[in-house]
């Protein structure tokens, strides 16, 4: 599940693998109202770690527990990569996603997060890119953690631009006529 946010870490953007894990529109998560999926056990916490993040402008990750469509909560793993552009390297938001790591919200697990680092785990079959543009995000950011660990560092910067062209057409995509139930 892919999901973009603004400088001010609004969500502008879920995918529509968000909303049929979900069971909830694309505008039910715009800005924060996506945190109405998280379980309220784990949502203060979310709520704090995001905005310690956003604050730092870095990358993350963080394990949660998200309200299936049937009620019924799973872990999740996620992070974001932070998007930089001109003038004089703006902080423009983040591009980030969610996988499912297990598919009961009951296991003995606590909701936390990692500062400074993303990697995003193997995709779920529950939550698969649901296109061509969303499933290249989702490498991208792969291969951003990857490099990480292969102290192939050099090509950070080049990757980094690709993970902020990818947001940029994932929020032009969803700004089109026939864009159906994504918002921007």
């Amino acid at each position: 599940m892919i999901f973009v946010t603004d400088a001010a870490g609004q969500i502008t953007y879920v995918s529509p693998d968000w909303c049929a894990f979900t069971g909830e529109i694309a505008a039910a998560a715009a800005e924060h109202g996506w945190l109405n999926s998280v379980h309220p056990d784990d949502r203060e916490i979310a709520a704090n770690f995001l905005r310690d993040a956003h604050a730092q402008q870095t990358e993350y990750t963080f394990r949660h527990r998200l309200r299936r469509a049937d009620g019924s909560y799973a872990w999740v793993a996620g992070g974001a990569v932070p998007s930089f552009g001109p003038p004089g390297r703006t902080f423009l938001g983040y591009l980030g996603s969610l996988t499912e790591i297990s598919p009961s919200g009951s296991e003995p697990l606590t909701a936390y997060g990692t500062l400074a680092r993303y990697v995003p785990p193997p995709p779920h079959p529950s939550t698969m890119p649901g296109s061509t543009l969303e499933l290249v995000a989702d490498h991208l950011l792969m291969a951003h953690g990857l490099i990480e660990q292969d102290s192939a560092k050099e090509m950070l910067p080049v990757l980094r631009q690709a993970l902020v062209m990818a947001g940029v057409l994932l929020a032009r995509k969803i700004t089109e006529p026939d864009s159906g139930d994504r918002f921007h």
